[in-house]
């Protein structure tokens, strides 16, 4: 049964909830017409990093992450308005731009209409990762 919290968001017993720390953290909220997702990174279902020392591959898993992520809720790639990578390399990734907005432009299915922040940390939760994307979608 889908419970709505005080501030209106949809959450039930696995409403969003998938991959290695899903017991953890809910992959994406639900509130209204907005659907905030977790930051995604470059793990497959076994909790296993996809592209190791590979930023496009890592890109690429962490877009699939994504994906399954709005699909839990009705939802697509066309239904983000906002998206954030965070990086723990700034000059590695625009050293690589042209290929990682390549592979942007392929999972959006054409140029996309969002917004984009890029911003470097100094690590991400598993020291493997280079990538995070986070994204807002309305639905």
């Amino acid at each position: 049964m889908i419970q709505k919290d005080h501030f209106g968001a949809s959450r039930g017993p696995n409403a969003g909830r998938i991959g290695r720390f899903k017991d953890l953290i809910a992959s994406g909220v639900r509130v209204g017409d907005l659907l905030t997702l977790s930051g995604q990174v470059s793990v497959n279902n076994d909790g296993d990093v996809v592209g190791s020392g590979d930023i496009g591959l890592q890109l690429r898993q962490a877009y699939s992450n994504v994906r399954d992520v709005l699909g839990q809720f009705s939802a697509s790639m066309d239904s983000i308005v906002d998206e954030m990578w965070f990086v723990t390399d700034i000059k590695n990734v625009m050293e690589n731009i042209e290929p990682l907005l390549a592979i942007r432009e392929e999972v959006f299915g054409g140029p996309p209409e969002v917004t984009q922040t890029l911003a470097q940390v100094s690590g991400l939760v598993m020291p493997e990762l280079l990538i995070e994307v986070k994204c807002i979608a309305r639905l």
